[in-house]
């Protein structure tokens, strides 16, 4: 989003330059209220398939379950990983959006805790962060090939480790 202008941006949404300033103070502000809505997107889907697991351990699997949710969906260019991370990389290191970013995998690795701490899990948030590092490669490597496969073996992945104790 650095090295993209704001004209760029008013293209292609198809708005005034105006238009754009009248709703974000700085492209900065727009970039972080696009962080945050998608944040809000996944929380969407993660609250969907936690209300329907049946068992702690379905509830921690919906983590995964929603990213993969979130790169089924189609998308014009196809599945191109993590927006968070690759809005996150556009960014300079103090730029309000990377917080934005950092507090939304948190939040996620702190659900992860939550979720292991419910199935009895030895040490939760070492595994949390194991889980989200597993999480993490396959949605990059998901977001290379355009689909959402490596997710999917990341979940089998998570579930045997799950069951593992």
């Amino acid at each position: 989003m650095t090295t993209t202008g704001i004209d760029a941006v008013t293209a292609e949404a198809g708005v005034a330059k105006m238009s754009l300033y009248n709703n974000f103070a700085s492209k900065d502000e727009l970039m972080t209220a696009y962080i945050e809505a998608r944040h809000a997107e996944w929380l969407v889907l993660h609250r969907a398939r936690a209300e329907a697991a049946s068992t702690p351990s379905e509830r921690v699997l919906a983590v995964f379950d929603a990213y993969i949710d979130h790169a089924s969906q189609e998308y014009e260019h196809g599945f191109r990983g993590c927006g968070l991370l690759n809005a996150a990389a556009e960014l300079p290191v103090d730029a309000a959006g990377r917080d934005a970013v950092r507090r939304h995998k948190e939040q996620v690795e702190q659900m992860l805790v939550d979720g292991l701490t419910e199935v009895g899990s030895a040490d939760p948030s070492v595994t949390a962060e194991h889980f989200s590092f597993l999480l993490e490669g396959a949605v990059s490597r998901a977001g290379l090939e355009g689909r959402p496969e490596k997710m999917v073996r990341a979940r089998r992945i998570a579930a045997s480790m799950v069951d593992a104790g």
